[in-house]
């Protein structure tokens, strides 16, 4: 039997395709649609427009100004079309022309579509685009969406061009924020900044992404036989701009290894009265772990954890026994970290293992910690997570805990582990 168009169809194919009856012509981009006030009138832009006292109420033929260049006359063909059927099917290519069309219009349902593309569509090859686009149309969810993807994949999605793409303040948000998922230690976050400010110097660079720390390496030794021996690159013209960036560094946790402190010195990126301060809060902290027998932070304090605390990740590409330490001077806690039979172990290495660095050998010590798992799909997008929120952890000479359990829910690999770790008492600190 002969299947009967549905009214949507017909609707859409006779008065939007076909024009049939129409009682207004809209011109815009060089483009004419012969559509009609009745349907018009579902977009807030046209409704105002016909029912009140402007001269285009009264019009048969209406020019319309397209202020925003992201709206093209493909976006305003879906824009227009779509008060005319009861769905879109929205390419994630021209979601941010037709966001603008849409919004220029008032098409609210359209908006919200947008948006829900955007959110399910986020790349690496989208994110940034999304989120500018985001912030300049208000939508508020999608802009946090992006932002949330860029924390847990922008050490492992690093890319060219994600990197000329992200502007100063976005990179600041995500360099200062706790929930930046760090992937290995907070020196891998300071070779990521080099990379990408060479990019942002340099955009006309189109190398390999393993070529850019070379690369990068290379530019800033040029710009430091240019500067001279006293002068940092951030305290140059070219590099100021890039400070309220590199500020958001825990630096403290990058002069605790040898190997990145001398990297650090021989960069001469950042001014040495940073680096001189932190040597110095480092060393008193150090003093007091050891002649004042600071024990450890004994209570949550959540804006001390957020802004100081030690940021630090690993990837386990399957499943198995992992055991594995963050290298570092550590105020004499040498923390184990294990992975096996879905537990993950903190343990307090004193006698059993030999490290690299000093061991104390009080009794007890405290660490605040918070840790999190999470696993991703190919394009970044999270699949699972969890997290043992902040905690405090006292553990005894060679004495392990069990501090995450995993369900079968999680344990989707590649699986990822982020740690935020404080191992002195905040208030403390040498700088208080």
């Amino acid at each position: 039997r002969k299947k009967l168009k549905s009214t949507s169809k017909y609707i859409y194919q006779t008065l939007f395709l076909n024009g049939e009856n129409s009682d207004i012509k809209i011109c815009a981009l060089g483009e004419e649609w012969n559509l009609h006030k009745i349907y018009l009138c579902q977009s807030g832009y046209f409704s105002s427009m016909f029912s009140g006292s402007w001269k285009e109420s009264s019009m048969n033929v209406i020019e319309l100004e397209i202020p925003d260049q992201n709206i093209d006359v493909e976006a305003l063909q879906v824009a227009f079309g779509s008060l005319y059927r009861d769905d879109v099917l929205i390419n994630p290519s021209r979601v941010v022309a037709l966001l603008a069309a849409a919004c220029m219009l008032q098409l609210d349902g359209l908006i919200q579509q947008c948006g829900e593309t955007m959110k399910e569509t986020i790349t690496a090859q989208t994110v940034c685009g999304y989120y500018n686009s985001a912030g300049t149309y208000g939508l508020d969810s999608v802009k946090k969406k992006c932002l949330e993807w860029l924390l847990n994949n922008l050490m492992t999605h690093q890319s060219v061009g994600l990197f000329k793409e992200l502007s100063i303040n976005l990179m600041k948000q995500l360099i200062s924020s706790s929930n930046l998922f760090v992937l290995q230690v907070e020196m891998d976050v300071y070779t990521a900044l080099k990379k990408w400010m060479f990019l942002q110097l340099v955009p006309s660079w189109n190398g390999s992404f393993k070529q850019v720390l070379a690369e990068a390496d290379a530019w800033f030794a040029e710009r430091r036989r240019e500067l001279g021996g006293d002068v940092a690159f951030l305290e140059s013209a070219q590099g100021s701009a890039f400070v309220p960036v590199f500020a958001h560094l825990r630096l403290q946790y990058i002069i605790s290894d040898l190997a990145s402190a001398r990297i650090v010195e021989r960069d001469a990126l950042l001014p040495s009265e940073w680096l001189s301060s932190v040597y110095k809060q480092q060393w008193f902290a150090m003093l007091r772990a050891e002649q004042d027998n600071d024990i450890g932070p004994q209570e949550i304090n959540k804006e001390e954890l957020e802004g100081n605390s030690m940021r630090c990740g690993r990837k386990l590409a399957k499943d198995g026994d992992y055991c594995w330490r963050w290298t570092g001077f550590n105020f004499g806690l040498d923390l184990l970290v294990t992975y096996t039979n879905r537990y993950i172990i903190f343990k307090r290495n004193t006698l059993n293992q030999p490290c690299s660095g000093s061991v104390s050998l009080q009794p007890r010590r405290s660490i605040a910690f918070r840790l999190r798992l999470a696993s991703f799909d190919c394009s970044g997008k999270m699949i699972c997570s969890r997290t043992t929120g902040y905690q405090i952890l006292t553990l005894e000479k060679d004495q392990e805990q069990i501090v995450m359990n995993l369900d079968s829910r999680l344990l989707t690999f590649p699986l990822y582990i982020c740690c935020n770790f404080l191992y002195t008492s905040p208030e403390k600190r040498a700088d208080s």
